[in-house]
């Protein structure tokens, strides 16, 4: 078997969507798992819609997943020539034709068609043109430059992950190869380079089934062998309906933003379609390589999960060491005004401390922002739930006599602090209970959070003895409402 060689070609129309990055992500697996080459082509002969920054935002979303091409990356933009030179052959050789039609003259047609309820396409009648009335019509129109389909037969071919499937020819139009503007349309385009870029396998979704048999025909009057085709399962949302803007955020770059980490993604990604043999759902790269089989993708949609990803990265958070996160963290503090990035020695220390307190607790690295709010920012308001533990009969009295006690320690660690706020109420015959939950409430704001004595020890004794005293005066004045 010669060398595979796979490819994604996406095309700088707008940010890198999921869908393609998981696409991008199979064919990787594929190469590498069959010591094999991973390609970039960068489709950007649509010359109104292709970005400079969409292409950026594509390598970078590759570069940031992990997914390295082998090659020199390929643009359609600098190809022109070899098209026009394989366009130039076809047309030769009887197997494409100039089409005269204007784009209104082609809309019409199209609504006549559908008006009699017959599924719309090219009606052909370029084709009947005489060498003449081609060569009269070249010096007076545009045109573009159709592929003339065979009218009879069938296209078979064998697809990895779905089996045979067969199209009939007359279902088939006669499609353009080149556009009025010398640019090629994108089957045209995809024929050509697959094959002058020696790709042996085409793995892409499933939208693109029906564009095959137009590609296998080029292929044939070409005189090329064709790649094997292998078209995954696209991406449904929570519905199961194709996965857009409307289920959330579909472009992997808001997923970084969001604080996703490339190791989870790639995770999360590699099992929408694919069903490794022993059903694990956390898998490192390396397993991920090694288990890879085209045969264990099925063809039935994709969910994309957002929970699980959640889920998914947040296991990943808790693996990685205090000193790397708290790193991952300081430009998602740096934009709350909580410290500089690079922050200073005692920023740095005490995001260290911060840090482990959240860790636990955290889905995405932006969550660490909300997570560690009380850390940085005295609580402005206080969670309903917390209120209710604030303006229970007796709590400030608590409050108050715990800051005085807080207030004497000499050391602030988180065992004397616990030892001080368990005394207190074993002094007042009161369960532990009725002091932690509002002390937590007072010098955070919240009900939830790390640890009560460690993230106090954290705060410091000034900061817990303010939030205490702040909130006994919040309860005296009636700010907080009545007891329940």
């Amino acid at each position: 078997m010669s060398e595979v060689r796979v490819r994604i070609a996406p095309s700088p129309t707008g940010p890198l969507h999921v869908g393609h990055a998981r696409t991008a992500l199979f064919n990787w697996l594929f190469a590498r798992k069959s010591e094999g080459k991973f390609l970039l082509r960068i489709e950007d002969t649509d010359r109104e819609r292709s970005k400079p920054e969409f292409e950026q935002d594509i390598v970078s979303g590759l570069q940031w997943l992990g997914l390295y091409w082998d090659e020199p990356i390929v643009y359609q933009s600098q190809r022109l020539n070899l098209y026009q030179r394989e366009a130039k052959r076809l047309l030769d050789m009887g197997k494409a034709y100039p089409c005269f039609c204007s784009p209104e003259e082609l809309d019409e047609r199209r609504k006549a068609m559908l008006g009699r309820g017959i599924a719309p396409k090219y009606d052909r009648r370029c084709r009947h043109l005489s060498q003449a009335q081609r060569e009269r019509l070249i010096r007076e129109r545009p045109y573009v430059l159709r592929f003339a389909m065979p009218l009879e037969g069938e296209v078979i071919f064998q697809d990895i992950v779905r089996g045979e499937i067969r199209f009939a020819n007359r279902e088939l139009d006669d499609f353009v190869l080149v556009k009025s503007d010398g640019f090629p349309a994108y089957n045209f385009a995809c024929v050509v380079d697959d094959h002058d870029m020696g790709i042996t396998h085409v793995l892409r979704g499933e939208d693109h089934i029906s564009n095959t048999p137009r590609q296998l025909h080029l292929y044939a009057a070409l005189g090329c062998q064709p790649p094997q085709f292998a078209h995954l399962p696209l991406l449904l949302g929570s519905d199961r309906t194709k996965l857009s803007s409307r289920h959330g955020a579909t472009s992997l770059s808001e997923y970084r933003k969001m604080g996703i980490l490339p190791q989870a993604m790639v995770n999360f990604l590699a099992l929408l379609g694919w069903y490794p043999k022993g059903q694990k759902e956390v898998m490192g790269l390396d397993e991920i390589i090694a288990q890879f089989d085209l045969s264990d993708v099925r063809p039935s949609g994709a969910i994309f999960d957002l929970e699980k990803l959640l889920w998914m990265n947040g296991h990943y958070l808790r693996q990685l060491p205090t000193e790397r996160l708290a790193q991952m963290l300081v430009p998602y503090f740096a934009r709350q005004g909580w410290m500089h990035d690079p922050p200073n020695r005692d920023e740095r220390d005490y995001l260290m401390q911060v840090t482990p307190l959240v860790q636990e607790r955290m889905r995405t690295l932006g969550e660490a922002v909300d997570l560690a709010d009380f850390f940085y920012r005295e609580p402005e308001r206080y969670d309903p739930k917390a209120v209710k533990w604030l303006v229970k009969e007796g709590v400030a009295d608590l409050l108050f006599e715990l800051s005085n006690r807080l207030e004497l320690l000499t050391d602030f660690g988180s065992g004397q602090v616990e030892a001080t706020v368990r005394r207190l109420a074993a002094e007042r015959d009161v369960k532990a209970a009725e002091v932690i939950h509002p002390t937590r409430a007072a010098v955070t704001g919240r009900t939830e959070g790390p640890s009560l004595f460690h993230l106090m020890a954290v705060l410091g004794k000034e900061r817990c003895v303010g939030r205490l005293r702040k909130a006994v005066r919040l309860i005296q004045g009636g700010a907080l409402g009545a007891a329940p």
